[in-house]
């Protein structure tokens, strides 16, 4: 499974360009026998139904964007200026490959900026501003750039080869937020095909996520599910100067308490974590107030859902690289496949009874 994984990082997909990763998602769905199911905006997840065709109906969902760029201005001497598609820090751009990607050809640029040799005192103290930085594609002018079909509106992703490190069990990779998420959707979709379970799952993942969850307003209308899990990354901090009772690679799947986009469904929260410990699964918890998932819109829906974010701890998000371990990411899978066995029309019941 990790060359699918491999795969799926190494893919380019920035928010509203999902197409390549749509393409391999619809192909491994395909794989399992499962029904494709689709929004208008482009999220997909495949169907699989189990021994009780009254059910609940469980939407897991991972999303299929990265963090970007994109082209917004081509200067006369031909450079790219850009604009972020999702949260980036400037810190961490300087120096950093890119592709850059047209209809028909990607192409390789730097992120540029005046010369730290020719900065003023004051300005050395500071972090560099995006709006300052460029690209350069090594284009001679604005006509070349033309020439080679780029364009105001052209994608702009991150360059990072998938790698498993030393350890075999540290991920390098990009997009890791969120092809991981993505990646398990797929595991546990195909882990169900020959498992006992008396619901219907809805396996695969959204668009839009990294520029304010679109794609997680549309997909519910797909299926209209009874619970919705999020399958997403938190954030580790076990660097140095990190948090030492926080999130930490290797330690199993978060399970999220809260962010600054949803309290999660108390009693669904607390079935969850039933299910890890009767399992003997792994697991972390994660309180965190900056950033969200898709599951802050999923628990909105309609007459609200019970919600919850599963996930791994990851290093450096919302950069070039990031890190997941392996283990986590399988045990992640494990305990969502438990958790589709335990839970039926009564627990879903119990749940919803306040």
């Amino acid at each position: 499974m990790l060359d699918l994984l491999k795969e799926l990082t190494e893919t380019n997909g920035a928010p509203g360009f999902e197409k390549a990763i749509r393409a391999i998602m619809k192909r491994e769905i395909e794989k399992t026998g499962a029904n494709l199911v689709t929004d208008h905006l482009g999220s997909i997840f495949g169907e699989k139904k189990g021994s009780t065709a009254d059910g609940p109906k469980i939407l897991l969902a991972g999303h299929m964007d990265e963090v970007g760029f994109m082209v917004s201005e081509v200067t006369e001497n031909g450079y790219l200026r850009f604009v972020p598609l999702g949260g980036w820090w400037s810190q961490v751009l300087l120096a950093q490959r890119v592709h850059v990607q047209t209809k028909d050809k990607t192409y390789t640029g730097v992120v540029g900026s005046k010369a730290p040799h020719i900065l003023q005192p004051e300005e050395r103290k500071k972090v560099y501003p995006m709006k300052e930085m460029f690209i350069d594609i090594g284009a001679n002018d604005k006509d070349q750039v033309k020439e080679w079909g780029i364009k105001v509106g052209d994608p702009i992703l991150p360059i990072c080869p998938f790698e498993l490190m030393p350890n075999n069990d540290t991920i390098l990779a990009k997009a890791l937020d969120n092809r991981a998420g993505c990646y398990t959707a797929l595991n546990v979709l195909k882990q169900l095909q020959d498992a006992e379970h008396p619901n219907t799952v809805y396996c695969g993942a959204t668009v839009q996520e990294e520029v304010g969850l679109r794609g997680a307003i549309t997909a519910p209308y797909i299926m209209e599910p009874d619970v919705a899990i999020a399958l997403d990354v938190g954030v580790a901090e076990d660097g140095p100067g990190g948090n030492a009772n926080k999130a930490k690679l290797g330690k199993g799947p978060l399970i999220t308490f809260l962010d600054s986009s949803m309290i999660p469904h108390t009693a669904f929260r607390d079935l969850i974590i039933e299910v890890a410990e009767k399992n003997n699964i792994p697991y972390q918890v994660d309180v965190m107030l900056g950033g969200g998932t898709d599951a802050g819109k999923f628990h909105l829906f309609k007459k609200g859902i019970p919600s919850i974010v599963v996930g791994v701890a990851a290093r450096y998000i919302h950069s070039h690289t990031s890190m997941i371990s392996k283990s986590d990411l399988e045990n992640s899978a494990k305990l969502v496949v438990e958790l589709v066995k335990a839970l039926d029309k009564d627990k879903l019941h119990s749940l919803l009874d306040y």
